[in-house]
């Protein structure tokens, strides 16, 4: 560049790129970085972890060749399902960007999960939704335990803890009961097809009256076997019923869906597949009380009704002497009521009797009053006609004064306009107007000639 043309670097010359500071570059950047990479999921280590008082994760994820920085923020971190470690191995749900402040490279984090548990579980649902829609763990199908089984057959570890803990629930719980152990590995490669081998072979044997499938808990990979569909479809097809106890009461495996009934633990499986001794005594023993109870009323019932019936027995000869008595009461009280009937009936027929001779008497009296309210009543009636008489000639005379047909007698005249109206004053017609004039005999049709007022 000479001399003669100088470089300003604030105000470049025309056509020349723009001068960014380091912050509007960082922006730049960091929306390149959010426009053109989505939302994707990374698999890594965790290293450099950090729990600030904010509640922000810090951390940094590798593999054998690179890293990256992670942040993921208190409002997403709340929800995940663990507090991951230096050296977890995870997978992480992130948008990359850029901290502009720094100019470094991160991920913001959206949700972190156990590295492999994503497709694990994926998997899992699969398969539980292929066996469901067969029908596999229709309830219809589940059949209730035995209350009171012989021999229970479990499927498990020998070497693990869960055999010991099934042991002893049933040893304490019911002693004696026969027990037959279908060992096969719990986990490993191969472990799948161990265990529904081992179930097939107590379906086949068919000595046990109920199956215990067993195994202590674990991460998801170490229950990954009891996952599977040949072990699913093996539960299915047992001819006992199947009780699982697989892993803590939070773990649930597709053999718990397909047993008939799922026990959070190896040893609730072994306490729901077997009767608890101290409970069946003690319920025998209230079942004895009860039992001595319901006799001894018995006893007491039967020995009332025994002394009641005790009481009724009577020797014949002494039967038919009381009934003997109370036939001669029953004839004596009828008799009495028979005389004292007859006595009334005859008091009464002599009082009739007594009053017979003066009932001509009686009917001349009756009859002479009867003339008399005939004779009243005539006189009534004839007064009553003449004031009703009088009182209508009266009404008639009213109304003769009131009748128009009287005044029009005496010569009087109504006229009558075109509509019908009486004529009352003159001055409201015109001459040539039509009139009609009724007299006492007719009506006379005319017109006016001309109006005079009074």
């Amino acid at each position: 560049m000479s001399a003669e043309t100088p470089f300003d670097i604030t105000n470049p010359a025309p056509g020349e790129p723009p001068v960014l500071t380091v912050s509007e570059l960082n922006r730049m950047a960091r929306r390149a970085l959010e426009t053109q990479l989505p939302l994707m999921w990374v698999e890594g280590e965790v290293s450099n972890f950090t729990a600030a008082q904010s509640g922000h994760w810090y951390f940094s994820l590798k593999d054998d060749k690179a890293q990256v920085r992670c942040v993921m923020f208190r409002g997403r971190n709340q929800f995940a399902d663990f507090i991951p470690g230096n050296g977890d191995h995870v997978e992480i749900r992130a948008l990359p960007s850029l901290y502009e402040a720094r100019g470094e490279f991160q991920l913001g984090v959206e949700s972190i999960r156990q590295a492999g548990a994503g497709r694990l579980y994926e998997a899992f649902l699969r398969l539980r939704a292929k066996l469901a829609a067969e029908g596999l763990f229709d309830p219809a199908r589940k059949r209730v335990l035995p209350a009171f089984p012989s021999r229970i057959g479990i499927v498990t570890s020998p070497r693990g803890a869960a055999l010991h803990d099934v042991l002893s629930a049933l040893a304490r719980r019911m002693p004696g009961l026969a027990v037959i152990i279908y060992p096969t590995p719990v986990q490993g490669q191969g472990a799948a097809a161990q265990i529904a081998e081992a179930i097939r072979t107590a379906a086949r044997r068919a000595e046990c009256d109920v199956l215990l499938v067993c195994r202590g808990g674990g991460a998801i990979e170490d229950l990954w076997a009891f996952n599977d569909e040949a072990v699913a479809r093996a539960i299915a097809a047992s001819p006992m019923p199947v009780v699982s106890g697989i892993g803590h009461e939070t773990d649930f495996t597709i053999a718990d869906f397909a047993a008939d009934l799922r026990a959070p633990t190896p040893t609730a499986a072994a306490e729901l597949a077997s009767p608890d001794r101290r409970a069946l005594s003690h319920a025998l023993l209230q079942l004895g009380q009860r039992l001595r109870r319901a006799l001894q009323r018995a006893h007491d019932d039967r020995a009332q009704r025994l002394d009641l019936v005790a009481r009724g027995l009577v020797h014949p000869a002494e039967r038919v002497a009381r009934q003997r008595e109370r036939l001669a009461t029953v004839h004596a009280r009828l008799a009495m009521q028979l005389r004292s009937a007859l006595a009334a009936r005859r008091a009464r027929l002599d009082t009739l009797q007594a009053r017979l001779p003066r009932l001509p008497d009686v009917l001349t009296q009756q009859r002479a009053a009867l003339e008399a309210i005939a004779a009243r009543l005539g006189r009534a009636r004839a007064a009553s006609f003449a004031r009703r008489s009088e009182h209508l000639a009266r009404l008639a005379g009213n109304l003769a004064h009131l009748n128009p047909d009287a005044v029009l007698e005496r010569g009087y005249a109504i006229a009558t306009d075109a509509a019908g109206r009486i004529v009352r004053d003159a001055t409201r017609l015109a001459p040539g107007d039509p009139l009609t004039v009724r007299v006492w005999h007719g009506r006379a049709h005319t017109e006016v000639k001309s109006t005079q007022p009074d």
